[in-house]
């Protein structure tokens, strides 16, 4: 009889609680962080890392914010997360933030890039109170375009869901699996795109930003499109390439919230 061998995984878990324009709550654990750097800016911001590198088989990862009343909180990733292959069950990956009166959630984290051989799931989850405002951003990207690579075989479940008052108010899932890749020209996919983002905005009469923001989807190379209903907007957009997608991205962010595309966006 052999021994089974047990890889080590990586298990990490950070919350971080704001009030009344200061800190009252840091937790991490594991291979999660969060920092809360200098701001000299008018929104404080919350960079959010994984400092095992990437998820494979088995890992987990969670993040947490929670919002008092009356603020605005950006918050982010300090850098791509990266999703390498799995042979056995998925990487698990977990957002979750709640937002109280009056408040407003900007969740922009960087890109999240899908390696041969990736499987992941991701839950992100939007608990609102009242009128409080959310935007929201997920980009993904297959492999590396300039390391060559061309991922053919991944797992990726992807799934928004924003809560207001406890009733459900939006339910975005995303799947994708092997046969993707092996289907990306149609139409109906990804249209050869490498890179692909949805951009989501709850906030009470959010459907009035919908003309400004078409009028903005002027960036060479990303195909996108958007619509609202009262109180949401969603954007979906792709590209060949990553760059052209990330600067599109930014432009829409500081149409709907000036001032707040995160620093580390910018280095």
């Amino acid at each position: 009889m052999f021994d089974v061998i047990r890889l080590q995984r990586s298990t990490g878990s950070a919350a971080v609680s704001m009030a009344a324009g200061r800190l009252t709550g840091l937790s991490q654990s594991g291979s999660a962080k969060a920092m809360i750097p200098r701001s000299y800016g008018p929104v404080p911001e919350i960079v959010f890392l994984n400092t095992s590198g990437g998820l494979t088989s088995d890992d987990e990862l969670e993040y947490r914010l929670s919002i008092g009343p009356d603020m605005q909180i950006t918050a982010t990733t300090q850098t791509a997360e990266r999703a390498y292959r799995a042979e056995a069950s998925p990487a698990q990956a977990m957002v979750h933030i709640t937002a109280a009166e009056g408040s407003s959630a900007n969740w922009l984290p960087q890109e999240t890039i899908l390696f041969d051989g990736a499987r992941l799931r991701r839950d992100t989850i939007i608990d609102l109170t009242g009128d409080a405002a959310f935007l929201g951003l997920e980009t993904i990207v297959l492999g590396r375009a300039a390391m060559g690579e061309n991922p053919s075989r991944l797992t990726l479940s992807d799934t928004r869901c924003i809560r207001r008052n406890g009733r459900l108010e939006l339910y975005d899932p995303f799947r994708l699996d092997d046969a993707g890749p092996r289907r990306a020209g149609t139409p109906a996919l990804l249209q050869n795109a490498r890179a692909f983002a949805v951009l989501i905005l709850s906030e009470p009469h959010a459907e009035d930003r919908l003309p400004e923001l078409r009028a903005a989807l002027a960036e060479p190379e990303v195909t996108a499109t958007a619509s609202a209903l009262p109180g949401r907007l969603i954007l979906r957009a792709l590209s060949p390439d990553a760059w052209p997608l990330r600067r599109q991205m930014a432009r829409l962010i500081e149409i709907l919230r000036p001032g707040c595309l995160p620093r580390v966006w910018q280095s």
